[in-house]
């Protein structure tokens, strides 16, 4: 059914469930005052003499005492529902003034489909739009509620916050990729849920599960002492479960009613531009992706910040489109007005964005300062791919004196050694009568400063702390008050970890340990992700998995590689699996320095702090305890971290010796480039050489381009 027909339909159904939610709250209510009925009746029939007697006394007191307790513990629930904080998006509020158009094309759009208009807007850095429900007290004041004559009578009475208009929260890759058109077709639906959201039992079954599973956040965080605090703590839990599985299948039928209303609506504004809109945005899904995983990460680590990342997701999707051969498809639309045009200060409220995505998938500071730095794109290729590829060669060689290796290469005459790409080969290549790695014998690491922990820590690894969602930021499907999504499934799957089912909250007990070495990729993967690899491959849709842990030591020598029977470096050579396990125990010294002092990165250069101006993430919407909220990679194996710094190396090499210049790929990220073309034939070559310690192919990749590796080069 379609139409006004298939929107009732929706509207009902939404309705029907939210009642049922209700009932469910409504018979908890009812289980708590039981007792003190059954004590008001006891009180009473003694009062008039029908309940009289020894027996009845006891009953009477007993009963009544039994009511105070109930009526106790479900005051106690009822106040930690009410003053849980409910669990928000951080965003980028994008005030009237300083987006007038864009405010009046979601009016004009919400006049057009007959609902109140949202709120206010907001900005993030994700590829997706939504409704949220900011109504409750913890989010700040409401903002208020426009008049139809557009003035507001003096001294009337002030917009209660729960008629509030939820939040329209736009992707910020949206704006910049998208046209005015395809914007307001995308957002129509989303728009459009206002109306069903302003339903008062819609409503307030949506208060009622937010309540919960803010409590249910606030009873799992953890910090409590005492074992009188654990179990009040363990009894509000159970009831707050409880009553989540009792109201889960309900809430999640409620929200599909909600987005068919939704979706019925907005048939009737922009349905033909709608089509062609969703392509656009699955294709800004994939940027976005690209961007984040392989030009932003590599300087976040580096403790800069790209300042104009959607700018980059144009440039990424455009180069994405020339590659596969779209150009002509997407040049008619690149001449019509872009969405950003709806801003008065684009590049402020790029810069905003940029600073909130690094602080959601990497868990940057909030400002700028001279470990955390903002960079332009013209400075990228000098500020973060040649400082990133020197800082790894200088840590690998850091690693190899501390193993012992000697500095002089095994064709150079002694004392005339130093950080050379021949020493690097020399070390990894594999002597036909090498003995078995758990034979190799290795010095005693804590013998040189900087060096791996030694055995005996080894057996010990420090245990690898994830970060957690903070308390309260999963929540049940709908609970935001988010009505639909603009992307399909298959986009949004793997982007956006999926919220647990009503009742299972155990995910915010705020840390999770688990193996540092949860994946081994393929030479594929790894091909993909060095200067050399081939790009010419469309970008895949990628899922956001655990950031790299603020220390996960890799054990330091070949036989404590070998002890483990799931390790990554069982591919590797016996040198290669202690070179990688001394590289991963540094890095991991360097990434918990780095979260103990707040620096954006170890090795950060001393840039000036460029503060920043004009809007900025809410404060009121942070947990600081708990970043980053979405982290984009998983801790990286040891034989990536190998092939990453022999990589880096070798770029050196070539950069000092044979005029190569690092250069930026919008799809792949650093990248090494002769003469402006980019190096080929890499990945192969460094992955034959960390894999089976053959350098010969290396070694006639260099010859080729007339990089000598007996040269020393200049490192950080």
């Amino acid at each position: 059914m379609t139409g006004t027909g298939g929107e009732e339909m929706g509207v009902q159904a939404a309705r029907s469930r939210a009642l049922a939610v209700l009932r469910v709250r409504s018979r908890a209510l009812a289980v708590a005052l039981l007792p003190a009925a059954a004590a008001v009746i006891l009180v009473a029939g003694g009062a008039t003499g029908h309940l009289t007697g020894g027996v009845w006394d006891v009953l009477r007191w007993g009963v009544s005492g039994l009511a105070l307790l109930v009526l106790a513990a479900a005051a106690a629930v009822a106040l930690v529902v009410a003053r849980a904080r409910p669990a928000v998006t951080p965003t980028v509020t994008v005030d009237e003034a300083s987006a007038p158009d864009l405010y009046g094309m979601v009016r004009d759009l919400a006049d057009r489909l007959d609902v109140p208009a949202p709120s206010a807007i907001a900005l993030t850095p994700d590829c997706d739009s939504w409704l949220e429900d900011r109504t409750h007290p913890a989010h700040g004041r409401p903002p208020p509620a426009p008049e139809p004559d557009g003035a507001t009578l003096p001294g009337g009475p002030a917009p209660r916050r729960g008629d509030a208009a939820p939040v329209l929260v736009i992707g910020s890759p949206f704006l910049w990729w998208m046209r005015v058109g395809e914007l307001r077709a995308v957002l129509a639906p989303v728009v459009a849920g206002t109306g069903p959201s302003a339903h008062p039992d819609i409503a307030a079954a949506r208060r009622f599960i937010r309540g919960l599973d803010a409590a249910a956040a606030v009873v799992s965080a953890g910090g409590r002492r005492g074992p009188l605090s654990r179990a009040a703590h363990g009894g509000l839990g159970r009831v707050v479960r409880l009553l989540l599985r009792g109201c889960r299948v309900h809430a999640a039928e409620m929200e599909r009613g909600v987005a068919w209303a939704a979706a019925e609506r907005a048939q009737a504004v922009d349905y033909g531009v709608r089509i062609v809109a969703q392509e656009q945005v699955g294709l800004a899904y994939a940027g976005w992706d690209r961007l984040l995983t392989r030009v932003a990460l590599p300087a976040w680590r580096m403790g800069r910040w790209p300042a104009r990342l959607d700018v980059g997701v144009v440039a990424a999707l455009t180069e994405l489109s020339r590659r596969d051969r779209l150009a002509e498809g997407f040049a008619s639309r690149l001449g019509e007005r872009p969405a950003c045009d709806l801003l008065e200060e684009p590049g402020a409220m790029d810069e905003a964005v940029s600073l909130l995505a690094a602080r959601l998938f990497h868990g940057g500071p909030s400002g700028a300062s001279p470990d955390w730095s903002p960079v332009g794109w013209d400075d990228y290729p000098e500020e973060v791919v040649d400082r990133t590829w020197r800082t790894d060669a200088a840590r690998l060689h850091r690693v190899l004196d501390a193993l012992g290796v000697r500095r002089a290469a095994g064709h150079m005459a002694p004392g005339t050694g130093g950080p050379t790409l021949a020493r690097v080969l020399d070390h990894l290549t594999t002597p036909a009568d090498e003995a078995p790695p758990g034979a190799l014998p290795t010095p005693d690491p804590a013998a040189a400063p900087g060096a791996a922990p030694t055995r005996a820590h080894a057996a010990e690894p420090a245990e690898p702390v994830w970060r957690a969602e903070p308390p309260g930021s999963a929540e049940p499907a709908g609970g935001d008050g988010s009505v639909t999504r603009t992307g399909s499934p298959a986009d949004a799957a793997p982007h956006r970890p999926p919220a647990p089912a009503y009742g299972d909250h155990d995910i915010h007990s705020g840390h999770l340990a688990t193996h540092p070495h949860i994946t081994q990729p393929d030479a594929a993967h790894l091909e993909a992700d060095l200067p050399g690899g081939d790009s010419d491959d469309p970008p895949g849709h990628r899922g956001t998995t655990p950031a790299a842990p603020a220390a996960a030591p890799t054990p330091a020598t070949p036989a404590a590689v070998d002890e483990a029977d799931d390790d990554d470096l069982a591919g590797t050579t016996a040198r290669g699996a202690a070179l990688a396990a001394g590289l991963s125990a540094q890095l991991a010294r360097e990434e918990a320095e780095a979260s103990v002092t707040g620096a954006g990165a170890p090795d950060a250069p001393p840039a000036a702090a460029a503060p920043t101006t004009g809007p900025a993430p809410d404060p009121a919407l942070w947990d600081d305890r708990a970043l980053p909220l979405l982290p984009l990679q998983p801790p990286r194996t040891g034989r990536e971290i190998l092939t990453a710094h022999v990589t880096a190396m070798v770029c050196c090499a070539a950069m000092d010796t044979a005029g190569a210049v690092p250069g930026l790929d919008w799809l792949d990220g650093p990248s090494l480039l002769f003469d402006g073309v980019r190096a080929a034939d890499l990945a192969p070559s460094v992955l034959t050489l960390v894999e089976t310690g053959d350098p010969g192919p290396l070694r006639t990749w260099m010859t080729e381009l007339g990089i000598r590796p007996e040269k020393p080069v200049r490192l950080v």
